[in-house]
């Protein structure tokens, strides 16, 4: 029965490892905003 035992907090021990791993890198977008457009200007009436 004692293999078992250590079998077992051999187990949950590599599981805490596992869990606590904190080297995965998270991915991001970054996204341009779209440029601002100018208002058109007063020419005149036939231009």
């Amino acid at each position: 029965m004692s293999k078992s035992i250590k079998l077992l907090a051999v187990l949950g021990l590599v599981v805490g490892v596992a869990a606590c791993d904190t080297s995965q890198e998270e991915e991001f977008v970054v996204v341009d905003p779209e440029p601002i457009s100018v208002e058109p200007t007063y020419t005149g009436k036939y231009k």
